[in-house]
């Protein structure tokens, strides 16, 4: 595949040895070339059944000529450094969210990226998913009336103490872990102009980050928006439009498995109706859209402006929540 876009990766973080390299695999016009880590066994068990090179140190990688794209699975405070060098090395880049803890430096990051007419997407998956541009057509239709609430929650079970997501100095903590995928889904629903109005950010036990928030937003409209998640619950990731009419309810809405058969609950006055949608593989989906990016300039399903939308709206619950009472 001589014009096949070649893609190195930075780093074997479980998601990308699970889940993101089989789908750049499988993708037909990608190839993986590279994989690095600051371990050179780990790279060389990552990067084998792709027939990849394996690379010690991720500056290395960078500096090769058969990468033209690179996948940053790095911890989220090394986002921003990684990000920026892959860049600046004139690589296309697909990093993991957060794109960077601090929307200053998403904004630097997307005009390098714009300025060197590269693609740089920020790894949310779930928004490449076709169930929630069905949802979203559903809203447009009047499926449920005139929007007056949503409420959107992911929460996940408790973390062995070693992990990385418990450590601040990596940009660990539940706002950046898990808190995006609600917020985004609020962002994609309702739009721009999100006003955070109040926030809590709460750090269990013993912990040196927050391991559960909650959030309370509104539209310029008045559209009412509560947000939850955490990192010690039990698992739950949904999120639920209340409108004049009726509502519509989404479960397993930001992770699920490929085999997995979305279902949209829609209530209206005293019926209720299941509509059941044809399983996708997000993984996949993303990967595609990462790769029409990097050819086209934009994605079809790729809001490249989401980024810094996003970044402002985490700094903003992070400011509210931990504001002195």
């Amino acid at each position: 595949m001589s014009d096949a876009l070649r893609i190195g990766v930075l780093g074997c973080a479980d998601i990308a040895v699970r889940r993101m390299l089989p789908a750049m695999a499988a993708h037909p016009d990608v190839v993986v070339t590279a994989v690095a880590s600051r371990d050179r066994a780990k790279a060389e068990k990552s990067a084998a059944p792709y027939g990849a090179a394996a690379v010690e140190g991720y500056g290395e990688l960078l500096g090769r000529e058969d990468v033209d794209a690179v996948y940053a699975p790095v911890p989220a405070a090394l986002h921003a450094e990684w990000t920026g060098a892959a860049l600046r090395a004139g690589k296309h880049v697909l990093a993991e969210k957060p794109l960077t803890l601090d929307p200053d430096e998403t904004r630097r990051l997307l005009e390098l990226a714009g300025n060197a007419g590269l693609g740089l997407m920020e790894n949310v998956m779930f928004v490449h998913h076709g169930l929630h541009r069905t949802v979203r057509d559903l809203m447009a239709d009047g499926a449920i009336g005139e929007l007056r609430s949503f409420q959107a929650v992911f929460g996940i079970p408790r973390l062995p103490d070693n992990d990385i997501r418990h450590d601040p100095e990596l940009g660990g903590g539940a706002l950046w872990d898990v808190g995006v995928y609600p917020l985004r889904a609020a962002l994609y629903f309702l739009g721009d102009e999100l006003e955070v109005l109040g926030a809590h950010l709460h750090r269990g036990a013993g912990r040196l980050v927050e391991t559960a928030g909650t959030a309370l937003l509104r539209t310029p409209g008045g559209v009412g928006v509560q947000v939850a998640f955490g990192m010690d619950h039990a698992y739950r990731a949904s999120y639920e439009l209340w409108g004049s009419e009726g509502r519509m309810v989404v479960d397993r809405a930001y992770t699920p498995p490929a085999d997995f058969t979305p279902i949209i609950r829609l209530e209206r006055r005293s019926r209720t109706e299941e509509i059941r949608l044809a399983p996708e593989d997000q993984v996949a989906a993303t990967v595609a859209a990462f790769v029409a990016s990097v050819r086209s300039g934009a994605g079809p399903a790729y809001d490249r402006a989401a980024p810094l939308r996003q970044a402002e709206l985490l700094d903003a619950v992070r400011r509210v929540g931990t504001r002195p009472a």
